[in-house]
């Protein structure tokens, strides 16, 4: 036997099966050796759940209590299942299902449909968009690439909430989601793309469910074998469950009890799904006799990292909050979290990127760091400066930013406006670098304001966003720039990262994170709008951001960097503010400043030189989204609304005869342009003006609906008109 079978890697199998319980600490020797009845295991991240419960499942093999064949454990991914898997082999525990949802209820499908239905399966499609772009032809609704995705996932929705299209609006009302259409349109949608799959003979990945649960229902003699087969389940992340994934494991248990969840209702990061913790906050009411097993002992992360997990923890609201476990750190000390405050976004990407070369310099491997970001459009920046550094880098979760669909759209519509921009009337008011980049990117998708929710359309305009800041900044840093030398450096920007992968630095955003973990974690733009992001508006929305970053902050095992920029690109107004989630956390922040460890020493920065003092000298704007009344300060959610930064029937203080002077000057403007008058400005942004009265050019640019391009065309005129001034011919009435 060579020494490595005694290696981490090849760990010796335990030789009985109370070996199997060694090792483990005493709420995890009790979670596997309760065996019978309904148990709820509570566990908070990093405290061994996985290896609880595998023990469990081993010990109750080994001991001969459990048959192997009559055990199914169910999780949510194919790793976590294949991880599950091989640590039952490793302890001895031959022969046990471990599979995710889906793959338990495929296997039972194909075997019992010919049994129940006849015949042999419906082909399953793997992807929906195809199908769902049919529907909308046949509903005669054109959606784009991003609306298609964004349309199949309330389909998915709907149909893990067993909600049939019928029902969709109103439940979607309830469930306070923001459709990409109108509901009414989504329901349609959803009806033809059900009528489709069955002309077609076709299912879909939730119809593996939902036909599942169908023949248990109906099918008395096939439930029972089931059972018969599976007489002990154990469900790991049980707060991810949806309603139907419920409903089919109480299908599988009968009026039986041996069972067995594991979750943290601290860890719900995926409601937008149809996952909710309700389930396992209930068990206990649903199983009065349970066994409720509460794990703290947190073996992978340092004091100072739980500290901070735990402070996130402790300002939190709502029923998940209320369940909240008290982590206890089993490690020794480490360094406190640093925080860290930068003057703009690409100054904090290369404060991050130095800060990981001098880690990689001290010996620390590249695999065990990890980059974590709220949206994936915000890869892009933390992708080039690791390059410029010469740092080994993969992303994890979804495509590198210049493969995006739209980015290559993108670069191709600029290309062609570099090439041809002379005949593009898109160009024709466009007086510099942004703003040619800004009419072009219009026509791809972009608008100044961001779209309402999430889903593919917003993470689409995030990436087109990115390309106008790029833009902004490259325009910045290289004054007199054409589009043509921008279109050469994106291509030289994507060429030097289409290099082959390699083992390096991971880059992820938190939603892809979870379940992972690593030696240094940086948690980067925690800032207000992105932590919480903009649009999660209601306290529910904003407490599951909070448990996002709690996700984030327990990734590190070792060394934790949390930062933030003031504003977006160089040279820009400094309004950003550290998220509300660090409030009385990090050091200077209030009650934080009080806590032994929170302020001095411990590697905690405070960001670049006199950034304190030059901060505070700066007015800092409130947050913006969810954007509030300034009279009544209801949450805005109406476009027209929210440019005039009030409610429509709350009391104006507006400057009536500016407004007029205003309206008189717009409709001048439009009949020289030969466009309507709201191609100028709109009533709204009209008022919006009157009710500003802007001084300088500064204030007039942040007014919803100016625009830079418009700034840039009619700035002087409106400031001057604002200011009193004649202009002349401005009276002439609309």
């Amino acid at each position: 036997m060579t020494a490595a079978t005694h290696s981490t890697l090849f760990p010796q199998v335990p030789d009985s099966a109370d070996a199997v319980l060694d090792g483990l600490d005493p709420e995890q020797r009790e979670v596997a050796t309760a065996l019978r009845g309904p148990v709820c295991v509570l566990a908070g991240a990093g405290t061994g759940k996985t290896r609880a419960i595998t023990h469990r499942i081993a010990y109750g093999v080994r001991a001969g209590v459990l048959l192997p064949s009559s055990v199914l454990a169910v999780t949510f991914t194919n790793r976590a299942a294949g991880e599950m898997r091989g640590r039952l082999r490793q302890l001895g525990a031959h022969g046990v299902q471990a599979r995710t949802f889906h793959s338990a209820a495929l296997r039972q499908l194909q075997y019992f449909w010919p049994k129940a239905v006849g015949g042999s399966l419906p082909r399953l499609v793997d992807r929906k968009i195809q199908l769902v772009a049919d529907a909308a032809a046949v509903c005669r609704i054109r959606l784009d690439r991003g609306e298609l995705r964004d349309a199949a996932a309330e389909i998915e929705w709907s149909k893990v909430t067993q909600t049939v299209p019928a029902d969709y609006a109103p439940a979607a009302a309830e469930a306070g989601r923001e459709a990409p259409r109108d509901p009414a349109e989504i329901a349609q949608l959803y009806a033809a793309y059900e009528d489709l799959k069955r002309e077609r003979g076709v299912i879909d990945f939730e119809d593996v469910l939902l036909l599942t649960v169908a023949i248990l229902q109906d099918r008395q003699d096939i439930a029972e074998q089931v059972r018969a087969q599976y007489q002990h389940f154990v469900v790991d992340e049980y707060q991810d469950v949806s309603p139907l994934q419920q409903r089919l494991l109480e299908l599988w248990l009968g009026e039986r009890d041996d069972l067995c969840v594991v979750g943290d209702a601290s860890q719900t990061i995926y409601s937008f799904t149809g996952a909710t913790p309700d389930h396992l906050l209930d068990f206990r009411t649903r199983h009065p006799g349970a066994t409720v097993v509460k794990l703290v002992r947190d073996y992978r992360s340092t004091p100072q990292v739980v500290h901070l997990a735990n402070g996130l923890l402790a300002q939190a609201r709502g029923r998940a909050a209320d369940h909240r476990l008290e982590l206890v750190s089993q490690r020794g000390p480490g360094p406190e979290p640093v925080y860290t405050e930068y003057t703009d976004e690409p100054a904090e990407a290369e404060g991050a990127a130095r800060r990981i070369r001098e880690l990689l310099d001290a010996g620390v491997p590249a695999a065990e760091i990890a980059v974590l970001f709220r949206t994936n459009a915000q890869s892009e920046t933390y992708e080039q400066a690791l390059a410029d550094a010469g740092i080994p880098y993969q992303l994890r979760g979804a495509e590198r930013f210049f493969d995006r669909p739209e980015v290559r759209k993108a670069g191709v519509a600029l290309r062609g406006a570099a090439r041809f921009g002379g005949n593009d009337t898109l160009l024709e008011d466009a007086v510099d670098l942004p703003s040619q980049v800004r009419a072009v990117l219009s026509g791809e998708g972009w608008t100044p304001q961001p779209p309402a929710g999430s889903g593919a359309v917003r993470e689409r305009w995030e990436s087109l966003a990115a390309l106008v800041g790029l833009a902004q900044d490259f325009a910045a840093a290289r004054p007199g720039a054409t589009l043509a030398d921008l279109v050469a450096e994106l291509d030289e920007r994507a060429n030097a990262q289409h290099a082959p992968t390699v083992q390096g630095v991971t880059l992820a955003s938190l939603h892809s994170a979870k379940g992972l973990e690593w030696d240094v974690v940086f948690l980067v733009g925690v800032s207000e709008g992105m932590m919480p992001i903009t649009y999660a508006r209601t306290d529910e929305q904003v407490e599951e951001e909070r448990r996002l970053l709690y996700v984030g902050v327990t990734r590190a095992r070792e060394r934790l960097y949390v930062s933030w920029a003031l504003s977006r690109s160089p040279g820009g107004r400094p309004s950003r503010r550290p998220s509300r989630f660090l409030d009385g956390l990090r050091p200077g922040s209030g009650a934080a400043a009080g806590r032994a460890g929170a302020a001095g020493g411990g590697g905690v920065e405070r960001g670049f030189p006199g950034a304190a003092a030059r901060a505070a000298a700066v007015p800092r704007r409130t947050q913006r989204v969810p954007a509030r009344c300034r009279v009544c300060g209801r949450t805005l959610t109406d476009a027209g609304e929210m440019k005039l930064m009030r409610c429509e029937d709350c009391p104006s203080d507006m400057d009536e005869g500016l407004y007029e002077r205003l309206r008189s000057w717009r409709a001048l403007q439009a009949r020289r342009n030969g466009q309507p008058a709201f191609c100028v400005f709109t009533d709204k942004t009209l008022m919006a003006i009157a009710e500003t009265v802007p001084e300088e050019a500064g204030e007039l640019a942040r007014i919803p609906g100016v625009g830079m391009r418009k700034f840039h065309r009619y700035g002087a005129d409106v400031l001057a008109i604002c200011a009193g001034q004649d202009l002349g011919g401005e009276a002439e009435g609309d």
